[in-house]
């Protein structure tokens, strides 16, 4: 029956991609969108998560994986209050909704639709799609839409045998290609040989060419390879293999026919060593009508690929792959984060996804890592251009070298291809807007001048960058990348009165632009030189007429600023100034911020003879305001209570909040009630309050004595007990709903034994989330810790919990950015008294 019940669980798993894979693709057609996903409930209260995403690469909308209901965002909206969204375009995205535009700040329009499921939707079914101005009465066919949404909450509640709870989705989305607009022109898949065990590994996209599914119509073995590639030249095929594996390199693709006649071409290499190959590789390519377009592009100068809407690279000419420090073979079918690394990420993810929802291309810089660069002495920099298609992006990528001579169009007309496509793609330069947008995620300094290098940097072709900031009329770095060690030493600390370009460019407010390095000493006698002849310019941080620091730009070589240029650079440093004293603010402030979340906490946890407890709480490091979590420890009649909890949101609403419930549960623990008393009489006194957040909680009764505890639980997450001589097990504590919602929850107490020196851990959902990251995974990571850090404590012949406490927090208190805060309470019982503390 075991073996039906997995079977039966895989089956309705299948099923459910499938009903989610129709819903999202048949969404794009109804709304004529480009990316279409489904939200559904996850096994978080409040948390929707993407359970499939249509037309989009997962990775690159990772940040919207996961999304609170009570964000101000379209879906959670759609979500919460059970009606569509739609949002026509940017315009009318910004005016309700600026938090998701902002993170999503390109020209397109979207639709947001519940998808039922009885008394609160199952989720949400949303499509992004083109913009169209507010006055045009475009036929979006929402009642087709809503149809869908209906249609798919119903075979949700029917694969769930009806329960409405039991549709939740806790993985990562399934990512799926959306129909194509017309036949695909080119085909590619991938595949290995073991000659040894003449197993074939294959990749989906060469099932998909092959008509194949694993497993029902491949037996895995060269023969079926070559049977499936080319029937009528299997033979071929077989003797290619075989040769490769020997060793023996082809130049040239074979030319082969498919069964219905179809032209294909098989490349093999082996992948190890000399002589006979450990495995061999190989590429399945299927050209199609479009194979003369890529022979003429084989041949152009500049380097050209292509990525399918799942940011797969299906073509790669020479040069590209030159440029990329790869074999064609090698990119061909993987992922352009695996295939070009040095693309993915901030800032890059972002012109990608402003490709893939807009229809106009995009142009920036990207700087290549030594280790890719195809020969010695090649550019840093790549010139890249994005170009949107309905099924594919054709990406152009060109050395950036010609830095130094802004070109007119006219005599752009007159040059060769590969030079005007660079110098066309530095004509925007950079847009200021694209800096501001950056900017507004960056609270701190170290953040600002992070988010300036990398926006700063790549637009302009700089080698190098320095931010000093102003402190009692004194000039300090803050940050710098790219200059010689050492260097910048001599300008630590130097005062306004200082004949330095750096603060004369601040005390007199204007900007210094040098060609070249050899310019500086006759404007300033004695001035340290480094190596490096190329240019500078010192741009002043003034931020609302105060002076807040400077900025130091340096190229590697000589060039020429141009007035549009040298404009583009003064607006930027408003922008950089504005941010950096915005940053000086949050530091100050959050220390204070940090000073008031402390005090919040307890000062002392009640102590018993037989108990020994330690808490650790961390604040959260992307935002001032004060967090909700709390833990405490208090007499109850001859025993202890053990509480944790956490308040939705962060603010001083939610500290307020957290010190009222902590107050109440310490009251009714000071009672000796029982948990569940404890749990609905909080629950009570947070509806009467009615501070329009929830909290979830976990509170446990101890008898030091006999080590039995009662324990109750409002949607906080299990607790993690870990036995004296190991392991470490999650405990299946049934729990009620969160606080602050049903006046009629009921919260079940469960009970159980805590043995002499087990160790018994209540914390947060901060110390086990992670953004992208599954909390089923977090809290696996977390028993798994607790067990070797609870082993080495007893190896060490210990008592103490604090070791153990510091152990489990270590990763989140080196954490430069924490989304959430982190409370731990830790409990052991011990079968002789306690020294004196």
């Amino acid at each position: 029956m075991a073996g039906s019940g997995g079977e039966q669980v895989v089956r309705t798993r299948a099923r459910l991609a499938t009903l989610l894979a129709e819903a999202s693709t048949s969404a794009l057609g109804a709304a004529g969108g480009r990316v279409a996903g489904v939200y559904l409930r996850s096994g978080t209260p409040g948390l929707l998560r993407l359970a499939v995403l249509a037309g989009l690469p997962g990775p690159l909308f990772r940040p919207w994986w996961r999304l609170h209901v009570g964000r101000p965002f379209p879906v959670a909206d759609a979500y919460r209050l059970g009606v569509q969204v739609v949002l026509p375009n940017a315009t009318e995205t910004v005016r309700r909704y600026p938090q998701f535009a902002a993170g999503l700040p390109f020209p397109f329009g979207s639709v947001h639709v519940p998808v039922p499921g009885g008394s609160e939707p199952l989720g949400v079914l949303t499509v992004l799609r083109p913009a169209v101005a507010d006055t045009v009465d475009e036929l979006l066919d929402g009642e087709l839409l809503a149809r869908l949404a209906e249609g798919l909450g119903a075979e949700l509640l029917a694969l769930a045998d009806g329960d409405a709870g039991a549709v939740v989705w806790d993985g990562e989305p399934l990512c799926v290609r959306p129909p194509a607009s017309r036949p695909a022109q080119a085909v590619v898949g991938r595949f290995d040989w073991d000659p040894r065990s003449c197993a074939v590994r294959a990749d989906e996209r060469l099932y998909d060419l092959l008509g194949l599914r694993p497993g029902d119509d491949f037996a895995g073995t060269e023969e079926a390879l070559a049977d499936a590639v080319a029937p009528h030249d299997a033979h071929q095929v077989l003797a290619a293999l075989r040769d490769t594996a020997a060793g023996k390199q082809f130049g040239a693709p074979l030319c082969l026919r498919g069964r219905d006649g179809t032209p294909r071409l098989l490349h093999l290499w082996p992948a190890a060593g000399e002589g006979r190959a450990e495995r061999v590789g190989g590429v399945v390519f299927e050209p199609g009508p479009a194979a003369s377009a890529e022979a003429a592009a084989d041949l152009l100068p500049q380097g050209v690929f292509c990525v399918d809407r799942l940011g797969l690279v299906v073509y790669v000419n020479q040069a590209a792959a030159r440029l990329a420090g790869r074999e064609r073979t090698w990119l061909l079918g993987r992922p352009l984060w695996e295939a070009m690394p040095w693309l993915a990420g901030p800032p890059y993810d972002d012109h990608l996804r402003g490709a893939l929802l807009t229809p106009e291309p995009v142009h920036f810089h990207v700087r290549r890592p030594a280790g890719d660069r195809a020969e010695p002495g090649a550019s840093d920099w790549l010139a890249v251009s994005v170009h949107p298609g309905e099924d594919l992006l054709t990406c152009t990528l060109v050395p950036a070298g010609r830095m130094d001579t802004p070109v007119e169009p006219v005599v752009e007309a007159h040059l060769p291809e590969d030079t005007a496509a660079a110098d066309h793609a530095m004509a925007p330069l950079y847009r200021p807007i694209a800096l501001a947008i950056a900017l507004t995620d960056a609270v701190t300094a170290r953040q600002v001048s992070a988010v300036v290098v990398q926006e700063l940097l790549p637009a302009f072709g700089g080698g190098c960058l320095a931010i000093y900031l102003l402190q009692e009329r004194h000039l300090f770095l803050a940050w710098e990348s790219g200059f010689p060690q050492g260097f910048l030493d001599p300008f630590e600390g130097v005062g306004l009165d200082a004949r330095l370009p750096g603060v004369e460019c601040l005390t007199t407010g204007r900007p210094l632009f040098f060609e070249s390095m050899q310019q500086l000493p006759t404007a300033y006698p004695g001035i340290p030189m480094d190596a490096d002849e190329g240019a500078r310019a010192f741009l002043p941080l003034i931020a609302s007429g105060r002076p807040v620091g400077s900025c130091i730009l340096g190229f590697d070589r000589a060039r020429s600023f141009s007035i549009e240029e040298r404009t583009v650079l003064t607006a930027l440093a408003g922008l950089i100034a504005h941010a950096m004293e915005r940053a000086q603010r949050y530091d100050s402030e959050a220390a204070l911020a940090r000073g008031l979340q402390q005090a919040l906490l307890p000062r002392r946890l009640s102590a018993h003879p037989l108990v020994e407890t330690a808490g650790r709480y961390l604040p959260g490091t992307q935002g001032m305001d004060v967090g909700g979590d709390w833990y405490d420890v208090v007499e109850a009649g001859d025993g202890l209570a053990l509480v944790i909890g956490d308040v939705q949101g962060h603010g001083v609403q939610a500290a307020a909040t957290m010190g009222q419930l902590r107050s109440a549960v310490r009251a009714f623990a000071l009672g000796d009630r029982p948990p569940d008393e404890v749990m609905s009489g909080t629950n009570h006194l947070l509806i009467d309050l009615d501070p329009g957040q929830f909290a979830s909680c976990c509170y446990l009764r101890l008898d030091p004595a006999t080590g039995r505890a009662r324990i109750a639980r409002a949607g906080h997450p299990p607790p993690l007990l870990r036995a004296p001589s190991g392991p470490t097990r999650l405990l299946d504590i049934p729990g009620g709903v969160v606080l602050g919602v049903d006046p009629q929850a009921r919260y079940p107490v469960t009970e159980l034994v805590l043995e002499p020196d087990a160790i018994l851990a209540l914390y947060t959902d901060g110390l086990v989330e992670r953004p992208g990251a599954d909390i089923d995974d977090g809290i696996t990571a977390l028993r798994l810790a607790l067990n070797r850090a609870g082993a080495a404590a007893g190896r060490r012949g210990g008592r103490s919990l604090a070791g153990v406490a510091d152990r489990l927090t270590a990763t989140a208190r080196h954490a430069t950015d924490r989304p959430d805060d982190v409370a731990l309470l830790l409990a052991a019982r011990r079968s002789t008294p306690l020294g004196h503390r």
